[in-house]
């Protein structure tokens, strides 16, 4: 069963940093392509970043470029989200979604094209 896996989510202040993890459970990362969403309260779900399943390609929203990152590891089957110099913001719920059977260098920001979604990590900016 293909389930992306989140974890990593807690307090931080701003300015400060987060890694979160999507941990591919019951599927091979470098066969997916990877996309990572936020919903904040009172608000729809958005796209924070992608990445193709070759690695090849990303796309990072605007509100984020320049400080987060995505780092994938295959060998522990996971994609990480490295959030730095969060800001209030940034709160919300961040998923991380799966599709595979794009192209390698293919990755989209819209959740609509994700066929697995995990369950969700809270992430709180907040001094």
């Amino acid at each position: 069963q293909v389930r992306p896996v989140e974890s990593g989510g807690g307090l931080v202040q701003p300015g400060g940093s987060l890694r979160l993890s999507c941990e591919a459970s019951g599927f091979t990362l470098a066969y997916y392509a990877i996309g990572w969403f936020r919903q904040a309260p009172g608000k729809e779900r958005e796209g924070v970043a992608c990445i193709s399943s070759s690695g090849g390609s990303t796309y990072f929203a605007d509100s984020v470029k320049g400080r987060f990152t995505l780092l994938p590891d295959n060998r522990r089957n996971t994609m990480y989200l490295q959030m730095n110099k969060v800001k209030s913001e940034d709160t919300g719920v961040y998923y991380c979604a799966a599709h595979g059977g794009w192209l390698p260098n293919v990755c989209r920001s819209s959740a609509d094209e994700y066929d697995y979604w995990g369950q969700g990590t809270q992430v709180t900016v907040s001094s």
